[in-house]
Order: structure tokens, then sequence, then C-alpha cells
């Protein structure tokens, strides 16, 4: 199942920006998998922070082979030792042993999110240790399709932007005019700004000022390359 947007965010995002419009036209349709299940898409979401994709598929693949179904029930029955063996930290391990504990108690109700507004969710699911802002609104998108997020806690959506509009840095009103522009259809534009961030349009370049690493980098290679023709001259 993959993120479900139709013509008609996309007409109105053409509409609202048309620097968008002809990044979106040379894109194309973008289809991003979501995870329906709200407790598995949260339990996931924790497995996969600070590690990379490889590791957290690994991690995955483990958890279900132990645990089964990724359920609440399931986690329940086994221990925090137990999770941690699928080689997860002592601190991951509590945070989703203890989300499966409030999930079954009935203190945090996922049902009841369906029928909130994105801030009481991201509010709801903040309650839960191990679950930020960026990664409840993760959960927004990629669990419970909500069309109008953009996160301000997202680097490569600012990379995204600084690339599509030139900016060499995104300051908070900035973003806040962006996420103005593209409501109600947030996510959409999530969607294309992410791609844009790694690389889908090779003319597109980052215009954040160079680190100094950065720039010694790019002297280090200004030189080496005046040595090279000075040895062809």
């Amino acid at each position: 199942m993959n993120f479900y947007y139709d013509e008609e965010a996309i007409r109105y995002l053409k509409a609202k920006d048309p620097i968008l419009a002809d990044i979106i036209d040379r894109i194309g349709p973008i289809e991003r998998p979501i995870d329906a299940d709200l407790f598995s898409a949260l339990i996931n979401n924790i497995v996969g922070q600070q590690i990379s994709m490889k590791a957290q598929e690994t991690v995955w693949k483990r958890m279900l082979a132990a645990i089964g179904a990724i359920t609440p029930e399931n986690i329940c029955r086994v221990s925090v030792e137990e999770i941690q063996q699928c080689g997860l930290s002592t601190r991951k391990a509590t945070y989703i042993r203890e989300a499966a504990e409030k999930v079954l108690s009935g203190e945090c109700d996922l049902e009841e999110l369906k029928d909130m507004k994105d801030e009481a969710v991201i509010a709801e699911l903040s309650h839960l240790r191990g679950i930020g802002k960026w990664t409840a609104e993760m959960l927004l998108i990629f669990s419970m399709g909500r069309q109008d997020v953009l996160s301000w806690d997202d680097l490569a959506i600012h990379r995204g932007l600084r690339m599509v509009y030139h900016h060499r840095k995104i300051t908070k009103q900035l973003f806040q005019k962006y996420k103005r522009r593209y409501a109600p259809y947030g996510s959409i534009a999530s969607l294309y700004l992410w791609e844009v961030s790694v690389g889908v349009l090779p003319d597109l370049k980052d215009y954040a000022p160079l680190s100094e690493a950065e720039k010694k980098k790019r002297l280090k290679q200004r030189q080496e390359l005046k040595r090279a023709e000075k040895q062809l001259l």
C-alpha cells in the first residue's frame, strides 16, 4: 500500500507554486509505501532511530522471527532482554516494551488518534518515550496517510527547500511561508522535497554555505588541479 494523493492535490500545488510545478513535472508521480498498522509503524520507527536502513531491516526481521506479528500482545509476552537480543539497545528495547504496555492497557488509544487533528496526534504520541515530534510527524504521513505535514525538524526538507528555491538557509519564517503555501497538501510537497534532497535532479545544488571542512576540501581540490595543470605545461 502506498501513500495516496490525487490529481487535485497536484493541480493545487502546481497552481500555487510555479517553481514547485516544474519540479513535480520533472520528477513525475512518487510512490512511497505506508504501514497502515500504526502500532507496527510506531515500533519500526523506534527501531530505525539513529541506525542505517539496512540495520533497521535486519533488526526488524529478527523481531518478526522472535516475536511474531508486531502487536502489543506479542511484545508484552517477551522481556526487555529478549527484545534487546534482536539487536537493539537496552534503551530502545525498554521504549518498545513500554509502548506496548501503554497501548495494551488503553493508556494510549491508537484507534482514537484516527479522529484527532494532526497536532493532537503529535502531542499524544509524544507522550510515549522514544517518540519525538519528528517521529510522530512521519507516522502521520507514512502510517495514517495525513495530507498536510511539512516537518521543520526534517533536515532533508530544509535541504530540498534550499535546492528548489535557492536559499542559503531556511529560517523559521521562510519555513512557515512555504508551509502556508503548500497547505493543505504539505505531505505531497514533502515527497517532492525529499526526492530533490537526495539528488534525483542533478542540476539542482544545495545553496547552504560550505562548512570549514568542505572549504578545505575544495581548496585542496583546486590546488591539486593547479599542480596537475602545471605538469601538463
